[in-house]
């Protein structure tokens, strides 16, 4: 199979041994249609040149690349809305390779909807092409605002018909690959732990360090736990600043690099809504959006919890302590990111912070026409530099008052970063790209009921001119 010299294969997580995978089969479908490839990502690990036949051939039959060992669906257990699930894994997903990208970084190839596996648990082990068509939409987006997140590589339709209790049925299958830095999650420690098996436990340490947080000293846990809670600050912070709300935050969907993935119900806001859920069966709403610091907080304990058959308990719990600075440092510095200003000190960016929140807070209940959520930070973005476009933009007439007065101080107190990203065609329109729900529908409604991708396409164009226009620093 044709790749360039930028190819680099990789398998580190298959040498952990059969303790931490299974080895499978991928589904052999009845169809293969391509319905989306990432070109751009594709490029970054020298996969480019691959024909659309052999792009099937790997992403769609999986057979493997040069250099891979074939299919492993990985071993974890995980907290599942806080109760404890042993019996979960790999169940309609695996591994199917690993790879060096054009900075040097181990990425993963990881499928959902690929066919069951052992840990299926009944299930057919299939992705809904919706749920597919959807986690592309939500990884764009959110590469788009600086947000760590999986990038899909590509979505295949399977031509089967699923049936399925929360989309009408039967409905069309489909075939994902992402590409991320790693799926070794919270609950890939919590499994090891369930079985008081500390020689794992020390093996999986070293794994993650060696890899992907390398600064940290051999068999130094607290020091590897102190390089997740700071990656997880992070992400939290840039799901806050981008409005995101991920639906599902157990620890089988945390990971120890700190990246968003595995996008089910996810949601963006339509205003500033604290109690804002996106997944229907979340009743309490335990992962709403202004509790997914204390969601993200809650599983970085389970992993200290994990972390104490290798380490003492008070160096952990010292570590854990630091995830609420941690968080409020990088939240400042998301905020400060996605209004395009540069930092003038911790207490400046604080009230910017601040303000910024207070004004989403009461434009978002104007009656009529609220202040949403991603339009505020299109509008005022690169403060000052923006102020004559904004006010003569189309909500003008929210940008009033005294919670807009504190908020437009504290911005212009901070000077633009990199103003000329303003000279980008998109700043001229009146509206930016948004990912509300009522859109994400409509475009599904083309493609269930037209079998018109044009919408889907053109939407993902606008997004990646939208992530050139923003130019914010790829985490």
């Amino acid at each position: 199979m044709p790749v360039t010299s930028a190819y680099r294969p990789d398998p580190r997580f298959f040498d952990l041994g059969a303790e931490f995978g299974d080895p499978v089969r991928a589904a052999d479908f009845p169809e293969t249609r391509l319905r989306y490839r990432n070109q751009r990502a594709a490029t970054s690990v020298g996969l480019e040149g691959l024909t659309e036949a052999e792009w099937i051939a790997a992403f769609g039959r999986f057979q493997p690349l040069t250099g891979q060992p074939g299919p492993l669906a990985m071993r974890y257990h995980g907290h599942q809305f806080r109760t404890y699930n042993p019996d979960l894994g790999d169940g309609r997903g695996f591994l199917a390779g690993q790879l060096r990208d054009d900075r040097d970084r181990l990425l993963d190839l990881g499928t959902k909807g690929s066919g069951t596996t052992p840990w299926s648990r009944a299930g057919d082990g299939r992705l809904t092409l919706k749920g597919g068509v959807r986690e592309v939409l939500a990884a764009t987006m959110l590469e788009s605002l600086g947000v760590p997140t999986s990038k899909a590589l590509s979505l295949i339709e399977t031509g089967e018909a699923l049936e399925r209790g929360d989309e009408p049925s039967p409905t069309r299958s489909a075939v994902l690959v992402r590409l991320q830095h790693s799926h070794v999650r919270f609950g890939t420690f919590q499994r090891a732990a369930y079985f008081q098996r500390a020689d794992l436990i020390e093996q999986l340490v070293e794994h993650v360090r060696a890899l992907y947080h390398s600064e940290v000293a051999e068999g130094d846990a607290p020091g590897l736990l102190a390089a997740i809670v700071e990656a997880s600050a992070r992400l939290t912070a840039r799901w806050i600043a981008a409005g995101f709300v991920h639906g599902v935050l157990n620890t089988d969907n945390l990971n120890v690099t700190g990246e968003s993935f595995d996008y089910g119900p996810w949601r963006f806001l339509p205003s500033y809504q604290p109690g804002f859920t996106a997944a229907y069966f979340d009743q309490t709403g335990l992962y709403a959006f202004a509790r997914q610091p204390e969601a993200v907080f809650w599983n970085l304990t389970q992993l200290a919890g994990c972390l104490k058959l290798v380490a003492d308990a008070g160096p952990l719990t010292d570590v854990l302590n630091g995830f609420g600075p941690a968080y409020i440092r990088h939240l400042r510095a998301a905020f400060l990111m996605r209004l395009g200003v540069k930092s003038l000190g911790e207490a400046a960016d604080q009230r910017l912070t601040d303000t910024t929140l207070a004004l989403l807070r009461e434009g978002g209940q104007t009656p009529g026409s609220p202040l949403r959520w991603e339009p505020l930070f299109f509008d005022w973005f690169a403060g000052f530099s923006s102020s004559a476009r904004a006010l003569a933009g189309p909500r003008a007439g929210v940008y009033q008052g005294e919670a807009f007065d504190a908020f437009r101080f504290a911005l212009f107190e901070h000077e633009p970063d990199r103003p000329e990203r303003l000279e980008h065609p998109m700043f001229a329109a009146r509206e930016p790209e948004e990912m509300l729900i009522d859109e994400v529908e409509t475009l599904w409604a083309d493609i269930a009921m037209g079998a018109n991708w044009t919408a889907f396409e053109t939407k993902l164009a606008r997004l990646e001119t939208a992530r050139q226009a923003w130019d914010f620093a790829e985490p």
